[in-house]
This record gives structure tokens, C-alpha cells and sequence, in this order.
């Protein structure tokens, strides 16, 4: 294999970005803020409101006794239903983030802002263009979701039946260990796939590499095989792992403040 990334074997922007220029890298991201904010503001609250919706329409008891596959089928419902009202904002996340490559080649980047981004990518693609790759977008929530939602949820009950510890600080930083780990693992040739599909603007002719993301996921393991699904891993984790622990333990913090059940 060529020690450069062909045009169709593009790494994850997160891999080009450890291996191209360190940790300290991540601060080319910075440009993503706004789009990333804005998606979040939608994203995560009909995420966790739906999945707790969810759980307590199946369980009566407080102690939230659903099975594990349940509560997994429930974590990814709620998540994709989260992911396709805010695929535009996480189109715009990607393609912004995707201009760095652009300008460390010498290029000038493809937008200046949210709000250019999306005027341009409304007027070449069309308005269903901001739910390019939603598809991929979604499966790879709906796996997010299982190992965010449902391992954390589910770990926290077993750390507290097993009387590991109570229902504090010290489970709550446990479960997200575990959720931040299940979740990188989940997610990861789905996120593969997903940025790969995002990312790619149709071209002449309308032409695009991928026709969906199964196209995209059988191409990419003929070409880089199957390890190429989890590329990425550990930067992954790098980003999910802080995300779950910081998460987890504000908002169960919060939820005890404002005199709320536990999650």
C-alpha cells in the first residue's frame, strides 16, 4: 500500500489530524465550534429525554431492571431519531473540519463560517443536500447511542446491585469508563463510513465516490481491509472517553441538584 492516502482511501479526519500534526492538532478543529454547538443544542437533549422516556414506559420499578438488549434497542432508537434532526448541523461540523486538509495543502478552504457553509452547500446540492449521508450518519448514532446510553445506564445498575459503591461520583466515573470504551468500539467503522459519505461533494455530473455507506463500507474494506473500520481508534476514544466522564458525572450532578431521580 502507497504511504499516501489515495482520494478514495481518505483516513478519518481525526487519524490524519494525530498523525499529521499531534494532540495539539485539534485546535484546527476550532473552526467546527459553532456547527458543533449548534447540533448539540438539539442532539444530545432529545437523545437522553428519549431514551429515559423510553426506559420508564417499559419499567415500572425505579430500579430500571430492563435487559441489556432493551435498553440498547431503546439507546439507538433515541439517538438516531436525535441524529436525523441534526444531520444538517453535523454536515457542516465535518465539511468545516475537512477544509483543514485544504488548508495545510495550500488551498483556500471551501467555506468561512456556518452560515456560508450552509448557503453554499444548499445552493450546489440543494436543500436535501444538508442530509447527505444521513444514512450513515444515523447507523452510526444508533451504535453511539447503544454503547453511550445503554452501557452506561446498564453498568451503573450492575456497580450498584454488586455494591461496588453507591450511587455517586465514584459509579458514575466507572460507567462512563465503560460507556466511553463501548462506544468507540461500537462506533467506529460506522464513523469510518460516515465521514467518508459527509464528506464527499458531489462533483461533475453530480457524480459522488459512494453510492450509500454500504458502498462506502464494502470499498473501503476491498481497498484498506478490515481493519481500516476501526482507523482512528484510539483518538476516538482520546475524544469519547473525556466527553462520557465529564457528561456523566455534570449531568447526574445536575440531576441531584435539581432534586431529580438519578439517570
Amino acid at each position: 500500500m502507497a504511504s499516501q492516502y489515495s482520494q478514495s482511501a481518505q483516513p478519518p479526519l481525526s487519524e490524519w489530524l494525530w498523525k499529521s500534526f499531534g494532540p495539539t492538532a485539534f485546535w484546527e478543529c476550532t473552526k467546527a465550534c459553532p456547527p458543533l454547538f449548534f447540533r448539540h443544542m438539539f442532539y444530545t437533549p432529545i437523545r437522553i429525554v428519549g431514551y429515559e422516556y423510553l426506559r420508564n414506559s417499559f419499567v415500572q420499578s425505579s430500579d430500571h431492571s430492563l435487559p441489556f438488549y432493551s435498553k440498547a434497542v431503546i439507546g439507538g432508537i433515541s439517538g438516531a431519531i436525535a441524529q436525523v434532526i441534526a444531520s444538517p448541523a453535523d454536515l457542516i461540523k465535518v465539511r468545516m473540519q475537512a477544509d483543514g486538509r485544504m488548508v495545510s495543502q495550500g488551498f483556500q478552504p471551501r467555506y468561512s463560517g456556518l452560515f456560508d457553509a450552509l448557503n453554499k452547500i444548499v445552493r450546489a446540492e440543494g436543500f436535501l443536500g444538508l442530509w447527505r449521508g444521513v444514512s450513515a450518519n444515523v447507523q452510526r448514532a444508533y451504535l453511539v447511542n447503544m454503547g453511550e446510553l445503554a452501557c452506561y445506564d446498564h453498568a451503573k445498575r450492575f456497580i450498584i446491585e454488586k455494591r461496588i459503591c453507591n450511587d455517586n461520583i465514584y459509579a458514575h466515573t466507572l460507567s462512563s469508563i465503560v460507556s466511553g470504551l463501548s462506544a468507540t468500539a461500537l462506533s467506529c467503522p460506522a464513523d469510518v463510513v460516515k465521514t467518508r459519505m459527509m464528506n464527499q461533494a458531489a462533483g461533475a455530473e453530480n457524480k459522488v465516490k459512494y453510492r450509500n455507506s454500504y458502498d462506502c463500507l464494502v470499498k473501503t474494506v476491498r481497498i484498506e481491509g478490515l481493519r481500516a473500520l476501526w482507523k482512528g481508534f484510539f483518538p476516538t476514544w482520546a475524544r469519547l472517553g473525556p466527553w462520557q466522564f465529564v457528561f456523566w458525572v455534570s449531568y447526574e450532578k445536575f440531576r441531584w441538584n435539581a432534586g431529580l431521580q438519578s439517570f
